[in-house]
């Protein structure tokens, strides 16, 4: 038997069945997590920010789903991504996401991990420091594309879906971030050279 889709499991929630929304929460809680790494730059802002995204989608389902009959004309993970990334945005513009790394505690986590020397991870937390800087100058669409691209393992039909545009306009707009994200990072580490 194949298990429930997205909808059907959401018109059970909207029925009165909550654990039909726990098997929602199971079923996307990679893709969200995945998507909200990319705004923060500790693994428990991730946790925080996935958990509020599911706690917003089971707050507005009702309202949100009751428009749409039958159900199928409004994919639960389109709108789930769609509140996911708003909630990271917002999350970016408060300016929570960029918190300094001091050597000490880059030093306590390589004495707990023991796989790399503090030197090594000081070098990896700048490269991914420079690359998440690269993601955010960025225009809006292209950023959303990559994030949703690389982050959400989303295909491009998907994303289109979730962003209101075409396939090949996903596409186009893919091409062209990591085409300014490469020509972005490049720059950054020669200027640092």
């Amino acid at each position: 038997m194949d298990p429930p889709s997205d909808e059907a499991l959401c018109e059970a929630f909207l029925a009165g069945d909550a654990a039909a929304f726990g098997r929602l929460v199971e079923r996307h809680r990679t893709l969200v997590l995945s998507l909200v790494r990319r705004y923060v730059t500790r693994p428990e802002d991730a946790s925080d920010l996935a958990q509020q995204a599911f706690l917003r989608a089971l707050e507005s389902s009702r309202r949100v789903f009751a428009r749409f009959t039958p159900l199928t004309s409004a994919p639960f993970r389109a709108w789930l991504v769609r509140v996911t990334l708003n909630l990271a945005k917002n999350h970016a513009r408060q300016g929570l996401r960029w918190r300094p790394v001091l050597v000490e505690a880059v030093e306590d986590d390589v004495a707990a991990d023991g796989a790399e020397g503090a030197h090594e991870a000081l070098e990896r937390a700048e490269r991914a420091r420079r690359v998440r800087a690269a993601v955010l100058t960025l225009p809006r669409r292209q950023r959303e594309v990559l994030t949703l691209r690389v982050d959400g393992e989303l295909p491009f039909k998907d994303i289109a879906e979730t962003l209101g545009i075409t396939e090949n306009n996903a596409k186009v707009q893919f091409h062209h971030a990591v085409k300014r994200l490469r020509a972005s990072v490049t720059e950054m580490n020669e200027g640092s050279a």
